[in-house]
């Protein structure tokens, strides 16, 4: 099978990848964050940029918020204000790293002061997904040691369990809390949830609508992360994705540009398990454009996952069955093989222009003078970033 069908392309249709509001301000590495002209200055204008993603390729109807990073006054007014734009507001992210109270941890503190602190940041962050309409809330944890001996490991296991348990209970029936997981950094000694099982062992713990998000770049090397996907499907606890790419660690780089190939094996595993178009697993980009321009970035980035969908929705799965039932493996690594190296690129570009879209939605936005003129526009003010 080589040619996308009708049934293929309304899979596809129904696509929808949220944009995360930080790729939209400036980042960096550890040394330093880089700016650029035209960065938004303020959440409104990072929303602005995120409504030209979605124009020019119709896979990201919805935009993730970063609390403290992206508080305003009249969340009704940002909310009212995404909608006039094509746009939703999406998962609200939670902060606790960043706060001089939380250098030794956060809901895992053993400060009941501080533990409470952070657990009424995740109150105020349920409060903003009241107005703003969102369904997830998603919690990572910069927290864990540095050193053998530094705190009792099950101790802070256990206050995170009780810290939870406090912020899932006031979620509303239709929201969720999804809790990531990161396997080092900060923390080098331990950290609180390094991995996939220690999500699901406290979420599992919390109740159905606690779930477990998975960022690509949160693994040791040589991890088989689509064996991840494979069993959280099964296991009915995937809650979200955070799609980038890495060549060493949490490199936050565009989805698919350090190891398509993986990429492509992800989407099969999303696509076997039921995931795909699924409204209980989210597709979302967690990226920090550092060197490249910020809205050509993640236009980048939601085709990059489009195509290697397309390519996954091409394996041919009665043959493969058939395949791995006879235990023929060279055919049933062909199958695959012969699906990822398939060119879906000019059909889509056909499909697009049929749909009233522009074939390539790159060239069409760097086109279009939007970056102009944003650069021309927003001078003058703080540009946002990291913290901000």
């Amino acid at each position: 099978m080589s040619t996308l069908t009708a049934d293929h392309l309304s899979a596809l249709a129904q696509q929808g990848i949220e944009l995360p509001s930080w790729a939209f301000g400036n980042s960096g590495t550890r040394f330093r964050v880089f700016a650029t002209p035209g960065t938004p200055r303020d959440p409104f204008e990072k929303i602005a940029d995120a409504a030209q993603v979605n124009a020019f390729t119709a896979l990201a109807p919805s935009v993730a918020l970063h609390i403290p990073w992206d508080k305003v006054d009249d969340y009704a007014a940002l909310r009212t204000y995404a909608e006039d734009l094509g746009v939703s507001l999406g998962t609200i992210n939670s902060n606790t790293f960043q706060d001089e109270d939380y250098k030794f941890g956060a809901l895992t503190h053993h400060d009941e002061r501080i533990r409470r602190k952070a657990i009424d940041h995740h109150l105020e962050c349920i409060d903003i997904m009241d107005a703003t309409g969102s369904r997830d809330l998603k919690i990572w944890l910069a927290e864990g040691s540095n050193y053998p001996g530094q705190n009792d490991m099950r101790g802070r296991q256990d206050r995170l369990q009780d810290s939870l348990q406090q912020i899932y209970a006031r979620l509303g029936q239709s929201q969720r809390l999804v809790l990531e997981y990161k396997f080092f950094e900060p923390s080098f000694y331990h950290t609180d949830v390094p991995d996939w099982g220690t999500s699901y062992a406290q979420v599992a713990a919390l109740g159905d609508r606690a779930l477990v998000c998975l960022d690509t770049g949160h693994h040791a090397p040589g991890t088989n992360i689509e064996f991840i996907v494979m069993q959280l499907l099964r296991l009915g606890k995937l809650g979200s994705f955070d799609f980038n790419s890495r060549f060493y660690a949490d490199d936050d780089l565009i989805v698919g540009s350090a190891d398509p190939f993986q990429l492509f094996r992800i989407v099969l595993e999303v696509i076997r398990g039921g995931g795909l178009n699924n409204p209980d697993v989210a597709f979302m980009l967690d990226q920090c454009h550092n060197i490249e321009d910020k809205i050509p970035g993640q236009i980048r980035s939601v085709l990059n996952v489009q195509e290697m969908t397309a390519r996954a929705l091409l394996v041919d799965r009665e043959a493969l069955t058939a395949a791995q039932t006879a235990n023929d493996v060279l055919a049933a690594n062909g199958i695959l093989m012969d699906a990822f190296y398939t060119d879906v690129r000019p059909q889509l570009a056909q499909w697009r222009e049929e749909r009233g879209l522009a074939a390539d939605p790159l060239a069409a936005y760097l086109a279009s003078g939007y970056q102009q003129q944003i650069a021309d526009a927003r001078v003058g003010g703080t540009q946002a970033g990291w913290g901000a």
